[in-house]
Order: structure tokens, then sequence, then C-alpha cells
């Protein structure tokens, strides 16, 4: 399926291999322009992707916003990119100026209640 997660970003187009510098896909940037990513940031599309290349996208970002239908983490976009993650961020960041995305944290589980309480909640049970 064309624009899963498990596509190869230098897949042949017309015959031949595409390569690019990663220092091409960010402008030369080395920072993004909004420092909330992290590796565990939970990455979402907001609206489909456009067809094509345009509206200030990269075939890099159409493909980040196709596979981010279903919430990734950086460290997967990153992974399925084959890009390192700091081009990875400066892309996403690119992306959320936009509006095309949401970056939230990883929702964490709760705590697991103390030794303590959980005993105190055998004990009370156990008088019933």
């Amino acid at each position: 399926m064309s624009g899963s997660p498990q596509e190869s970003w230098a897949q042949p187009e017309g015959g031949t291999w595409r390569t690019v510098r990663t220092f091409t896909l960010t402008g030369g940037r080395t920072q993004p322009s909004r420092d909330v990513f992290t590796l565990i940031t939970l990455v979402t599309t907001l609206d489909p992707p456009p067809a094509s290349v345009g509206h200030g996208l990269q075939p890099e970002h159409l493909r980040i916003l196709r596979m981010c239908a279903q919430p990734l983490a950086v460290a997967e976009i990153s992974a399925y990119l084959d890009l390192p993650v700091s081009v990875t961020t400066i892309l996403l960041s690119d992306l959320l100026e936009q509006g095309r995305i949401l970056a939230r944290p990883p929702i964490h589980v709760a705590e697991s209640p103390q030794t303590a309480l959980l005993q105190r909640v055998r004990n009370g049970l156990a008088r019933l």
C-alpha cells in the first residue's frame, strides 16, 4: 500500500535511485523551529495530505502526513523515513507550524499503587 510506514524512501523512481543529501531536505537548517519533539512524542495528521507535492511540501512531508493517519512516535517516523531524528524533527516542525499535524507527549500509564495500599485493600476484602 502506498504511503505505508514500511515503504522505503529510497525506492527507484523512473528506473534511477533517488539520492538526496539530508541538508537539502531541511534547506540547510540544523535545528527545528519548534523544540517540542522528543523520541516518544506522538504525531498525528490533522487533515488528509494533499495528493501531490505542492503547498510548500516536499515528498518527505507528504510521507509523514500519510503515515501519521494513526499516531506514531517520532522515533518510528524517523526509522520509517530512514532519516536521522534531527532531520525528522525539522520536517515535523515545518508541518506543525503549518497546522498539518498534532504533536503530543505520550500517554503515561498511571503509576502502580504502592504495596502498602494494596495490602490494606487485600486485608479489607479478607474482613468481608
